[in-house]
Formats: structure tokens, sequence, C-alpha cells
């Protein structure tokens, strides 16, 4: 069963999911605008309200897209376990759509996929001159931060854990484990690409230590907050994930899609951004800073050592980046097209890490929409 929003005035009740940890703080009534401009490019980007309460819509009809194709791909969506589904274009939402009887209210677990917000926190951090990512990481997560030797140790820098090539042994079955016995030496920083988990976890650290600051409070002051987003970090184990409402995953695609600038509101330096979603080293061009890259010529996948010949997202656009999370969590930008594409919900098939052929088939019932 499936609900969506394309217009009108919605008052929408808070609801359960089996992957809610914490409930919607919004009580207010979502209201979805109508607009009856037919060329939302000519205006530039629309950013809504930071009050979460209004979002501007633009019909699929309006854009001149394949109406018949709507059922077939929420049809797709119901099938394949997903909660919550939503396409922007322009920053307007043109498809809307939830299921399992969940509503724009449910927070859902962004899973990896929140590793684009750990990014831009470091990103913010260095542009307000609290670290740069060619420091030493343990410069901020003092010495013996892991089992290795000091020059072993040392000689890791915080690009090296945004960008996986840390070096640590992932032949090791903790690897969510942040413990220092857990962090051992397999290869020099920067030798070897791995999804390790253990090292990008650390970085929610590396920025406390540098600002001294909680964490959590820098990102809701510095990202959360001036784009009107919701949700909380909440620790599982040793891990951290991020929970918010779709909408808010889609504001911050949105965010993405004008290069880190909310309306004038410049978050991130265009240098940062543009080294964020670029090739951050060669072992696999298909990873930037915690985002993955379509459109190069290999790539490499979360719990395998081998290069894969060919683009991530063969039916995807080239220039598509992408938040990538356990069981099938999506947040796709795509500049040429001007396009957010946030999908929320359990896995599709299997539990895998980050991508997964879901994407593929997934992307192939949008293209049918929109071309």
């Amino acid at each position: 069963m499936k609900l969506r929003y394309l217009l009108g005035f919605l008052c929408i009740s808070c609801s359960s999911s089996s992957d809610d940890t914490i409930n919607s703080q919004e009580n207010d009534p979502i209201e979805i605008s109508d607009t009856e401009d037919t060329d939302t490019s000519a205006h530039g980007l629309y950013f809504p309200p930071l009050d979460n309460s209004t979002w501007e819509t633009v019909t699929p009809s309006q854009l001149n897209w394949n109406t018949t194709a709507i059922a077939d791909l929420e049809s797709y969506l119901d099938a394949t376990n997903t909660k919550a589904f939503i396409i922007l274009k322009n920053g307007k939402i043109a498809l809307e759509s939830y299921f399992q009887g969940n509503d724009a209210t449910n927070n859902h677990p962004w899973f990896s996929a929140g590793k684009t917000l750990t990014a831009y926190t470091i990103g913010i951090a260095q542009k307000e001159g609290y670290l740069n990512i060619h420091d030493a990481s343990s410069d901020y997560l003092g010495a013996g931060w892991t089992a290795m030797t000091s020059e072993q140790e040392t000689a890791i820098q915080i690009q090296n854990q945004l960008n996986m090539t840390a070096g640590g042994d992932y032949t090791n079955l903790e690897l969510n484990c942040t413990d220092p016995e857990c962090l051992t030496f397999h290869a020099p920083a920067g030798d070897e690409w791995y999804y390790y988990n253990a090292f990008y976890t650390l970085l929610h650290d590396v920025v406390s230590n540098a600002i001294d600051m909680d964490h959590d409070e820098y990102f809701n002051t510095k990202l959360r907050n001036p784009i009107g987003m919701d949700g909380a970090w909440l620790s599982i184990g040793y891990n951290r994930f991020y929970f918010s409402t779709a909408r808010s995953m889609a504001r911050f695609g949105l965010l993405n899609l004008n290069k880190g600038v909310w309306e004038s509101q410049e978050l991130l330096n265009p240098s940062f951004f543009d080294a964020m979603t670029e090739s951050s080293q060669s072992l696999n061009p298909a990873y930037g800073y915690l985002w993955w890259l379509n459109g190069k010529d290999s790539y490499r996948l979360p719990g395998d050592t081998a290069s894969f010949s060919g683009k991530l997202i063969p039916n995807a656009p080239d220039d598509l980046i992408a938040g990538l999370g356990a069981n099938d969590k999506k947040l796709y930008v795509v500049p040429s097209l001007d396009l957010v594409i946030v999908r929320l919900g359990d896995a599709a098939e299997t539990d895998l890490l980050g991508p997964s052929g879901y994407d593929n088939t997934l992307w192939e019932k949008i293209m049918a929409l929109i071309n």
C-alpha cells in the first residue's frame, strides 16, 4: 500500500515503522503548495522554508515526463520494501510516495548514506580553520589511537579516513570496532582502498577534539539547522547512524545540488565540495570523500578487494553522486538533470553495504519516467 503526495494540503500524523528509532519532532501539518510554473529551470533552484511546513511542487506532467511510467515505478518501489521515495526537480517536489503505512513524519536510518553528512562536517570545520584534511589524524585522536607503530599511525591523515585508505587490517572481523587494539596495520596509508567503517566513525571524534565541542552540537549548528533538517545522530554499538525524515534527506540532497550553498549561504568552500565529489584516489575512482561517484571507468565495493570495470550504476547519468547506505538507503544527486532522489526503507533483496544491484534496476525505472 502506498501513499503519494503530489498536490494539495495534507495533515500527517506520526506513525511507526520497523527501522524507526526516533519519532519526528514535527507536529505541525505539512503543507505542499501547488505551482503553475511549467519551466522551473528558468527560475533557478527552489529552497523550501526552514520551518519545514511548506514545499512547492511541480507535477510530472508539467515537466513533460512520461506519466504512464509512474504506476510501474511505484509498484516496483512497493514490492522492494521501500518506505519513502522522493524526487525533487530544481528543488520542487515532483513525486513523493510512502509505503507500508509510512508518511512524511516517519524517521528512517541513513546508515552509511550518512557518511556524506560527516564529510560535510569535516569540510565546514576546515573552512572555519579548526583542522586541515592533510593533518595527521593523531593530532586530534592522540597517540595510540591505533595498535600500529608510531610511524604507521602518524602517517594516517584525515583525508585517508575520508577516502577509505587508512590502511587498517581488513581481515579483522571487527571492522566496526574503534578500540585501539582493533585497528591494526595492513598497508601504509594511501596504498590500499578498503571500506573500513571504524576509521570513518572516528572522524566524529576528530571533529569534537578539533573544535572542543560535541560533534553533534557542531553538526546541528553548522549543517542541520541552517538547511532546516530534522533528525539526530544515534550510537548503536560502535557505529553512529543518522536518523531523519525522508524530506530532511532531500534537503541535504538539494544542498549538494547547489554545491554546498543553501539559497545564498555558503556552507562549504567550493574547492572542498569539488574535491569531495571527485575521485579522491586512483584505487577506487568511484569514491570521493565518503561519496559514491558514477561515470568512472572502474569501481570497488564494500567488503571486496577486487576492482570491477565499468560504471557504478550504468543506467544512471554519469554525473550522479550518491550517498549509499546499507540495505538500500539511497540519496542520489544528478546536477545535469537538476534532480535529487531519496529512497529509504528496508533492503530490496539482499542485505548489502552501500551500492547494490538495486541501484541499476531502480534507475531503469526512473529513466523511464523522466525521459
